[in-house]
Protein backbone atom coordinates (compact mmCIF):
# COMPACT_ATOMS: atom_id res chain seq x y z
CA UNK A 1 0.00 0.00 0.00
CA UNK A 2 1.09 3.32 -0.53
CA UNK A 3 0.83 6.19 1.84
CA UNK A 4 -2.43 7.51 0.72
CA UNK A 5 -3.65 4.04 1.14
CA UNK A 6 -4.46 2.78 -2.20
CA UNK A 7 -2.88 -0.63 -3.28
CA UNK A 8 0.63 -0.28 -5.40
CA UNK A 9 0.74 -3.91 -6.70
CA UNK A 10 -1.99 -5.56 -8.31
CA UNK A 11 -3.38 -9.14 -7.37
CA UNK A 12 -3.78 -11.79 -8.03
CA UNK A 13 -7.42 -13.02 -9.47
CA UNK A 14 -8.75 -15.04 -6.29
CA UNK A 15 -7.58 -12.29 -3.89
CA UNK A 16 -11.17 -10.57 -2.92
CA UNK A 17 -10.35 -7.25 -1.28
CA UNK A 18 -13.52 -6.94 1.30
CA UNK A 19 -12.37 -3.24 3.12
CA UNK A 20 -9.12 -0.96 2.44
CA UNK A 21 -9.73 0.33 5.21
CA UNK A 22 -10.31 0.16 9.24
CA UNK A 23 -14.49 -0.85 9.94
CA UNK A 24 -15.97 2.50 11.65
CA UNK A 25 -18.42 2.53 14.06
CA UNK A 26 -20.91 3.50 11.52
CA UNK A 27 -19.90 0.60 9.47
CA UNK A 28 -20.03 -1.63 12.10
CA UNK A 29 -23.62 -0.72 13.39
CA UNK A 30 -24.87 -0.93 9.85
CA UNK A 31 -23.79 -4.39 9.67
CA UNK A 32 -25.18 -5.16 12.92
CA UNK A 33 -28.89 -3.79 11.74
CA UNK A 34 -28.09 -5.85 8.37
CA UNK A 35 -27.80 -8.99 10.48
CA UNK A 36 -31.07 -8.11 12.93
CA UNK A 37 -33.07 -7.36 9.85
CA UNK A 38 -32.14 -10.73 8.51
CA UNK A 39 -32.97 -12.45 10.59
CA UNK A 40 -36.42 -10.68 11.71
CA UNK A 41 -37.03 -11.32 8.22
CA UNK A 42 -36.06 -14.92 8.53
CA UNK A 43 -39.18 -15.51 10.67
CA UNK A 44 -41.39 -14.14 8.32
CA UNK A 45 -40.55 -16.70 5.37
CA UNK A 46 -43.34 -18.40 4.19
CA UNK A 47 -43.45 -22.31 5.55
CA UNK A 48 -46.36 -25.00 4.65
CA UNK A 49 -49.12 -25.15 6.54
CA UNK A 50 -49.63 -26.99 9.86
CA UNK A 51 -47.34 -30.09 10.33
CA UNK A 52 -49.83 -32.70 8.24
CA UNK A 53 -49.18 -35.59 10.10
CA UNK A 54 -52.44 -35.99 12.26
CA UNK A 55 -55.21 -34.56 9.45
CA UNK A 56 -56.91 -36.98 7.71
CA UNK A 57 -56.77 -35.61 4.50
CA UNK A 58 -52.69 -35.32 3.09
CA UNK A 59 -50.95 -35.09 -0.41
CA UNK A 60 -47.34 -33.84 -1.10
CA UNK A 61 -46.48 -30.35 -1.78
CA UNK A 62 -46.42 -30.57 -5.32
CA UNK A 63 -50.09 -32.19 -5.72
CA UNK A 64 -51.56 -29.72 -3.83
CA UNK A 65 -50.55 -27.32 -5.75
CA UNK A 66 -51.41 -29.43 -9.15
CA UNK A 67 -55.13 -29.49 -7.42
CA UNK A 68 -55.64 -26.07 -6.15
CA UNK A 69 -53.91 -22.96 -8.30
CA UNK A 70 -50.55 -21.25 -7.67
CA UNK A 71 -53.31 -18.52 -5.47
CA UNK A 72 -54.77 -21.14 -3.11
CA UNK A 73 -52.02 -23.04 -2.61
CA UNK A 74 -49.60 -20.42 -1.60
CA UNK A 75 -52.48 -19.52 0.71
CA UNK A 76 -53.53 -22.98 1.95
CA UNK A 77 -50.58 -24.69 2.02
CA UNK A 78 -47.74 -21.94 2.68
CA UNK A 79 -50.00 -19.44 5.09
CA UNK A 80 -49.71 -16.64 2.10
CA UNK A 81 -52.39 -13.98 1.92
CA UNK A 82 -54.77 -13.12 -1.00
CA UNK A 83 -54.94 -9.09 -1.46
CA UNK A 84 -57.93 -7.55 0.42
CA UNK A 85 -60.96 -6.93 -1.72
CA UNK A 86 -60.16 -9.89 -4.10
CA UNK A 87 -62.60 -12.17 -3.14
CA UNK A 88 -65.82 -12.76 -5.18
CA UNK A 89 -67.23 -14.13 -1.87
CA UNK A 90 -67.02 -10.86 0.10
CA UNK A 91 -70.15 -10.18 -1.80
CA UNK A 92 -72.03 -13.82 -1.40
CA UNK A 93 -74.86 -12.97 0.57
CA UNK A 94 -76.87 -16.14 -0.41
CA UNK A 95 -77.68 -18.66 2.18
CA UNK A 96 -75.09 -22.01 2.29
CA UNK A 97 -71.95 -23.02 3.65
CA UNK A 98 -68.06 -22.36 2.38
CA UNK A 99 -66.00 -24.89 2.48
CA UNK A 100 -61.98 -25.34 2.69
CA UNK A 101 -60.87 -25.35 -0.99
CA UNK A 102 -58.55 -27.81 -0.37
CA UNK A 103 -60.75 -30.99 1.03
CA UNK A 104 -63.93 -29.77 0.90
CA UNK A 105 -64.36 -29.53 4.45
CA UNK A 106 -67.49 -27.48 5.51
CA UNK A 107 -66.16 -24.16 7.28
CA UNK A 108 -68.56 -21.39 8.09
CA UNK A 109 -72.32 -21.20 8.05
CA UNK A 110 -73.42 -17.79 5.86
CA UNK A 111 -75.30 -17.18 8.72
CA UNK A 112 -72.59 -16.60 10.75
CA UNK A 113 -71.10 -13.82 7.69
CA UNK A 114 -70.85 -10.36 8.27
CA UNK A 115 -69.78 -7.31 6.53
CA UNK A 116 -66.15 -6.32 8.44
CA UNK A 117 -65.22 -3.61 5.96
CA UNK A 118 -61.64 -5.32 5.82
CA UNK A 119 -61.59 -6.54 2.17
CA UNK A 120 -61.69 -10.18 3.36
CA UNK A 121 -65.01 -12.54 3.98
CA UNK A 122 -65.10 -12.69 7.72
CA UNK A 123 -67.55 -14.77 10.04
CA UNK A 124 -68.55 -14.29 13.88
CA UNK A 125 -67.68 -18.27 14.23
CA UNK A 126 -66.65 -21.53 12.16
CA UNK A 127 -68.82 -24.42 12.01
CA UNK A 128 -68.48 -27.22 15.15
CA UNK A 129 -65.04 -28.98 14.98
CA UNK A 130 -64.54 -27.48 11.33
CA UNK A 131 -61.39 -25.43 12.27
CA UNK A 132 -58.35 -25.59 14.54
CA UNK A 133 -56.10 -22.62 15.91
CA UNK A 134 -52.60 -21.98 16.50
CA UNK A 135 -50.37 -18.27 17.37
CA UNK A 136 -48.52 -17.23 14.60
CA UNK A 137 -45.34 -14.55 15.12
CA UNK A 138 -44.38 -14.01 11.68
CA UNK A 139 -45.67 -10.59 10.99
CA UNK A 140 -43.79 -9.12 13.93
CA UNK A 141 -47.24 -9.60 16.09
CA UNK A 142 -48.64 -12.47 17.76
CA UNK A 143 -51.98 -13.28 15.84
CA UNK A 144 -54.03 -16.33 15.93
CA UNK A 145 -53.96 -18.55 13.02
CA UNK A 146 -56.90 -20.52 11.77
CA UNK A 147 -56.35 -23.80 9.82
CA UNK A 148 -58.78 -26.56 8.28
CA UNK A 149 -59.07 -29.16 10.94
CA UNK A 150 -59.72 -32.04 8.01
CA UNK A 151 -56.50 -31.13 5.43
CA UNK A 152 -54.17 -28.48 7.90
CA UNK A 153 -55.25 -25.98 5.27
CA UNK A 154 -54.62 -22.28 6.39
CA UNK A 155 -57.73 -20.14 6.08
CA UNK A 156 -56.82 -16.90 7.79
CA UNK A 157 -56.82 -15.45 11.24
CA UNK A 158 -59.24 -14.90 14.09
CA UNK A 159 -59.90 -11.82 16.32
CA UNK A 160 -61.21 -10.71 19.09
CA UNK A 161 -62.68 -7.16 17.44
CA UNK A 162 -66.30 -9.19 15.97
CA UNK A 163 -70.06 -8.71 16.34
CA UNK A 164 -72.05 -10.47 19.71
CA UNK A 165 -72.48 -13.15 20.09
CA UNK A 166 -68.91 -14.28 20.55
CA UNK A 167 -66.94 -11.27 19.66
CA UNK A 168 -65.05 -12.68 17.47
CA UNK A 169 -63.81 -11.92 13.23
CA UNK A 170 -62.84 -14.89 12.01
CA UNK A 171 -60.76 -13.18 8.97
CA UNK A 172 -60.93 -15.46 5.80
CA UNK A 173 -58.99 -15.77 2.87
CA UNK A 174 -61.84 -15.76 0.04
CA UNK A 175 -58.92 -17.94 -2.49
CA UNK A 176 -58.80 -20.52 0.41
CA UNK A 177 -62.38 -21.30 0.57
CA UNK A 178 -65.28 -22.27 -2.28
CA UNK A 179 -69.00 -21.97 -1.51
CA UNK A 180 -71.85 -24.27 -1.44
CA UNK A 181 -75.56 -22.25 -2.12
CA UNK A 182 -78.02 -23.71 0.56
Amino acid sequence: MTDDGHLDAPRPASYILLMDHAPTRRSLLSLAATGIAGAALWGCRSAPAAAADHYPVQMTDAAWRAKLGDQAWAVLRHESTERPYSSPLNNEHRAGIFTCKGCGQPAYSSKTKFESGTGWPSFWAPLANAVETKTDRSMFEERVEVHCARCGGHLGHVFDDGPKPTGKRYCMNGVAMTFKPA
